[in-house]
């Protein structure tokens, strides 16, 4: 039997790394035939050690007509040499030029992960309503749509996006093994606390690329209160630099707050799941998210979060259980709701247990490669390329 061949795309190889890797995996090892398709960059040669193949396709993160049209052009050449069954497309790039390039290089089954739409209600309206209009063009390639929170399934269906047969529920995951305190040699996590710089007291951690987007700002305005309040808190922020965004900040900004002997900024890091086990708290006081994966690794981690209160983390945190959810932009509840945990550490310490508690129950990545295999076998028995139950089994084609 011929096996099923499929392509994920995402615009940059950092995505098919950290959010796509171990899914791509697991459909490797159901007896697909995957393909991951990016712009090339430093973490293509961990993809294929991991026996991934990939095949560069250059493409940026914003609006370049020109370059735009360069990337469809090389997308819909690569599409039709290779003669895939399945393309499954991510991010906003490859839902808008993926899945036109895949219809028109004649893929039978073409579907997206919504990870979260890029509009939202703080939008100025010409400008949202602009970004509606680029997802419903970009809907009617898609066979099937899978969202990672259930909002974003209500959002679109009432602006027309798609009719409500063709989104579905598929939610977000990680590996709740590998983020899991009992596994981490203390020792090791001491010598890491020393190289870092962090001294005796309290950390504030942040996860997520250095951009304005992701409330870094806030988060600087709120540290000098709880320095104020608790002297000694450290704020250990970790995450590139955003270079391609336009909101993208430098560790420099810390000074403008004059915060910056509080801070540690590590950059990109490969051993999150050690820093984690540094922090005392997580904050995320994003702008906009589909389904953050770094309130789900503290939660595995046993960390309490603080996040805003908008779609997508209202999803990786229950107030009160395993966190706080705070106003959006609101300075002062964020700082209060910092100084609140660490003040209490008996409550931070519960919130903690309840959010291993809750990743296992609801976070773990295994459920969500699931639902992706029965969609897949769906489709393929819809389209009558293979039976149903043949596919869920071997991913091969009569």
């Amino acid at each position: 039997m011929k096996k099923v061949k499929v392509a994920h795309i995402a615009t940059i190889d950092v995505s098919l790394r950290t959010l796509l890797l171990n899914q791509m995996r697991s459909l490797q090892e159901a007896g697909y035939e995957v393909v991951g398709i990016s712009s090339p960059g430093p973490y293509v040669a961990e993809i294929r050690a991991a026996g991934i193949r990939h095949i560069p396709v250059p493409m940026t993160r914003r609006v370049t007509p020109f370059r735009d049209l360069l990337s469809l052009y090389q997308l819909y050449r690569v599409l039709r040499g290779e003669r895939f069954t399945i393309v499954h497309v991510h991010t906003m790039k490859p839902i808008l030029l993926g899945q036109l390039a895949a219809r028109l290089a004649g893929v039978p089954i073409v579907l997206s992960t919504i990870h979260g739409f890029y509009f939202h209600d703080h939008m100025r309206p010409a400008k949202r309503r602009f970004f509606i209009m680029l997802e419903k063009w970009a809907a009617m390639f898609s066979d099937l749509m899978l969202s990672q929170n259930s909002e974003d399934i209500q959002t679109a269906v009432r602006e027309r996006i798609c009719p409500a047969e063709k989104i579905k529920h598929l939610g977000n995951g990680i590996d709740v093994g590998r983020f899991h305190r009992a596994r981490l040699n203390r020792q090791v996590l001491e010598r890491k606390r020393g190289d870092l710089g962090l001294r005796e007291g309290s950390v504030v951690g942040f996860v997520g690329r250095l951009v304005a987007e992701k409330g870094i700002l806030e988060l600087l305005s709120a540290a000098r209160t709880v320095l104020q309040r608790i002297p000694s808190t450290q704020f250990l922020i970790i995450g590139p630099i955003d270079h391609e965004k336009a909101d993208a900040l430098t560790p420099e900004i810390a000074r403008a707050y004059g915060v910056e002997d509080a801070c540690v900024f590590t950059g990109a890091r490969d051993d999150i799941q050690d820093l984690y086990a540094l922090m005392d708290i997580l904050v995320l006081p994003s702008h906009r998210e589909g389904f953050p994966r770094a309130p789900m690794e503290a939660s595995a981690m046993g960390v309490p979060c603080v996040v805003t209160n908008i779609r997508g983390c209202r999803e990786t945190v229950e107030q009160g259980r395993n966190g706080v959810l705070v106003p959006l932009g609101d300075v002062p509840a964020l700082a209060a709701a910092i100084v609140d945990l660490l003040a209490r550490p008996e409550q931070a310490r519960h919130m903690g247990d309840e959010g291993r508690r809750m990743a296992i129950e609801r976070f773990d990545e295994q459920r969500v490669f699931e639902k992706v295999r029965a969609e897949y076998a769906g489709l393929l028995a819809t389209k009558g390329l293979v039976a149903s139950k043949m596919v869920s089994e071997t991913g091969s084609l009569a």
